[in-house]
């Protein structure tokens, strides 16, 4: 069977709260970020693993409250007097851990934003009091920074998760494809963003829509 054409098209990914799926496993999440008016010391600790929705959450967020989305490693590149003058988004601050310059412009920037009446959205993996910022001031803040979490996907969620994945790479799978997969794939939201682009390459080097059977294939090769 010939090929298909390949083209270099973008992952549109979508950042809206309309394209972000509610279930028990993030729904606590949700609700504050909603309710960040709120947020005890105009803080807060957005935690789950990777593809769990924090930057979705982010930007969410973000649309909210007029905040300004930077990651943490580009801190000591900024002015942080002038970031300072708005609401902010600090994304994976355990990246950090080790960089002094970094850590310090995060512990300025944390000091004045606060001063000036601003709130403040941390995201990580993990628990504040495991990102071993070498600041001992800095984590101590980190660590009185009340903290949520993103469950594991249920079912409904890793579902929801999984066609929102095949939606922002322009694809429609078969009725039949995510059934499978959800009975098939490790539960984890980090395997359904690889096994959707890993589907979404097969596809288009074999010719094939994305459908039941070319996910038993895959599913079936990627676990031996």
């Amino acid at each position: 069977m010939a090929r298909q054409l390949r083209f270099d098209l973008p992952v549109r990914t979508a950042h809206g709260r309309e394209d972000f799926f509610v279930s028990p496993a993030n729904a606590q999440a949700v609700a504050m970020i909603e309710g960040w008016a709120d947020w005890p010391g105009r803080k807060l600790a957005l935690l789950g693993p990777s593809g769990a929705g924090k930057t979705h959450l982010a930007h969410v967020w973000a649309a909210l409250s007029g905040a300004t989305i930077v990651a943490a490693q580009d801190l000591a590149g900024h002015d942080i007097p002038r970031l300072a003058r708005t609401s902010l988004v600090i994304e994976d601050v355990p990246m950090i851990a080790g960089d002094i310059r970094a850590e310090e412009a995060l512990f300025h920037l944390h000091n004045l934003a606060l001063a000036e009446g601003h709130a403040l959205l941390f995201t990580a993996h993990t628990a504040p009091a495991r990102w071993g910022l070498a600041l001992p001031d800095l984590q101590s803040r980190m660590e009185g920074t009340t903290a949520v979490i993103i469950a594991p996907p249920d079912d409904d969620l890793l579902a929801a998760v999984l066609m929102k994945l095949f939606t922002d790479r322009q694809l429609s799978p078969t009725p039949d494809t995510i059934p499978y997969l959800l009975r098939h794939i490790d539960r984890s939201f980090d395997t359904a963003r690889r096994i959707v682009a890993a589907l979404d390459e097969a596809a288009l080097d074999q010719g094939r829509e994305i459908n039941r059977r070319l996910a038993i294939e895959l599913v079936g090769r990627l676990a031996g």
